[in-house]
């Protein structure tokens, strides 16, 4: 039996409590399926820096590293917002990401028939939405030095961050966005903001240069940023899948993600390169939502993100595509048959907590894979 290594990482917040519900479903996983799964969990964000003093303790990054694939649920709270910046929650997820070296991003907006109405686009704009984002992570301005605050004088301060990016960082980040595609609609949009911007004449440069040596056979189209995100309200369905840099990807699958209604219903993947000897990559994969402090604990909230995230950890890291797209019908079927939690609650429909949220979508998986 193939041995596939989990590392959880629930977090803060509703994190423990949607990550219980892909419990229940590794658990099913391994019973029925040969899943092969084994899981380790460890602590990041506010429960670690409680514990260890860091958002993230060394021990549990090194497992994090050593893993196949990382679940992360969600960080922070009011009850962490006074302690110093450098352990504050997030820093646990931006460590993992520098230290994994997840560079590549992939952000889906789906938009599930059931839930078309819930867009404030009409229906018609949004119904069968299917965009994948994939945002450089490990690069730009985030990231670039120098990044600092200095005092002029006379009351005076400059605050700088620093735009960068290498040939390398946007071949390997396009090569990603242009293989994805090939899975898909073969359609790939590149967005930056070359018109006023140096790296975005070198990220058009290199993208364009990349696909014309190794992906001439996926349609590319070059947009900027701004535009992009006029026509991710004007008409959505044009796009198939974006490559973008960290800011505007920060930006832009956001706006992309409440196409579809929700925030909070949506997962998201962050991957390395492939491994030089074993092709496999360091992954992490994760909901979009937050920890959502204020309905932590009271059982509401909706586990479907957190579970989706773990459809996309089957398909890019174990390659379970069958597996995954079951899992994902499952959800759409759960949701098809009037299924809500209250984020999502409609007229007509029947609103459950989180736990028997998890439980309908894991009978309708068993179902599936009867």
């Amino acid at each position: 039996m193939t041995v596939r290594n989990l590392f959880l990482l629930p977090g803060d917040g509703i994190g423990p409590e949607a990550m219980a519900e892909v419990r229940k479903i590794i658990t099913y996983m391994n019973a029925e399926m040969a899943g092969g799964f084994t899981t380790d969990e460890g602590l990041v964000g506010g429960c670690a820096y409680d514990a260890h003093g860091a958002a993230i303790s060394d021990a549990d990054m090194a497992k994090a590293m050593a893993a196949d694939a990382v679940l992360f649920g969600a960080v922070g709270g009011p009850k962490w917002d006074d302690v110093p910046y450098e352990v504050r929650p997030e820093a646990g997820l931006l460590r993992l990401r520098k230290d994994m070296e997840l560079f590549a991003n992939l952000r889906p907006a789906i938009c599930y028939p059931a839930l078309s109405d819930a867009s404030s686009l009409k229906p018609e704009l949004v119904e069968g939405l299917d965009i994948l984002i994939v945002r450089e992570l490990t690069g730009g301005v985030y990231f670039g030095e120098p990044k600092e605050i200095i005092d002029l004088g006379n009351g005076q301060k400059r605050g700088i961050d620093t735009q960068v990016y290498d040939t390398y960082e946007i071949e390997r980040i396009a090569g990603v966005a242009f293989e994805l595609a090939r899975t898909r609609g073969n359609r790939v949009c590149s967005m930056e903001k070359r018109n006023v911007m140096k790296s975005g004449v070198l990220w058009n440069q290199v993208v364009t240069a990349t696909h014309k040596a190794k992906y001439s056979d996926v349609a590319l189209d070059h947009m900027l940023a701004d535009a992009g995100g006029m026509q991710l309200v004007r008409a959505p369905k044009q796009f198939d899948v974006i490559v973008t840099d960290n800011l505007f990807g920060d930006m832009l699958s956001d706006v992309a993600a409440m196409l579809t209604g929700s925030l909070g219903m949506l997962p998201s993947a962050s991957l390395g390169s492939p491994d030089a000897k074993t092709g496999k990559r360091k992954a992490l994969y994760e909901p979009v939502h937050g920890s959502a402090p204020d309905i932590a604990g009271k059982g509401i909230a909706n586990p479907i993100a957190m579970i989706a995230s773990f459809a996309m950890c089957l398909r890019y890291s174990f390659n379970l595509v069958k597996e995954a797209d079951t899992l994902e019908k499952a959800i759409a079927n759960v949701l098809d048959k009037g299924v809500r939690t209250g984020d999502i609650m409609a007229d007509g429909a029947r609103q459950v907590g989180t736990v028997e949220m998890g439980d309908t979508i894991l009978a309708e998986f068993k179902a599936l894979s009867a």
